[in-house]
């Protein structure tokens, strides 16, 4: 059997919240690095969006999104930026070695957007 790396893939969409497994890209731009261990930042370049490492688990963005709408209602001027505020940094740091992500087993690197803003751009910073 043959495995096919896919750059990124859609771990969900629904109404106000689409995230983006981008764990598969991170890694090869890793590889290309020459870096051997170090630590991987990474960004999203569009807002109102943000970098995550959780599992990729479709019950878990379904329970996330009915918590925002809950502490923030879909009819707040600008919720996208609250939602962003109550989440935290929008920049998630990964440590690596060997040009690999030093991740759990289930765990993923999501980029995760809000109110349809799915967008695939980020950035990557290698330090080490």
């Amino acid at each position: 059997m043959t495995s096919v790396e896919i750059p990124y893939s859609i771990a969900c969409a629904l109404p106000t919240l689409a995230a983006l497994d981008i764990t598969n890209e991170i890694q090869h731009e890793l590889r290309t690095s020459g870096r051997g261990a170090g630590i991987a930042y990474v960004s999203p370049e569009d807002g109102p969006s943000l970098v995550r490492v959780c599992e990729r688990e479709s019950g878990f963005f379904e329970d996330v999104e009915v918590l925002l709408a809950r502490m923030i209602p879909a009819e707040v001027d600008e919720r996208e930026r609250l939602v962003c505020a109550l989440l935290g940094p929008r920049t998630e740091q990964v440590p690596f070695r060997d040009g690999t992500l030093c991740l759990g087993q289930w765990q993923r690197v999501l980029l995760v957007s809000f109110e349809g803003a799915c967008r695939d751009r980020w950035t990557l910073t290698v330090v080490g």
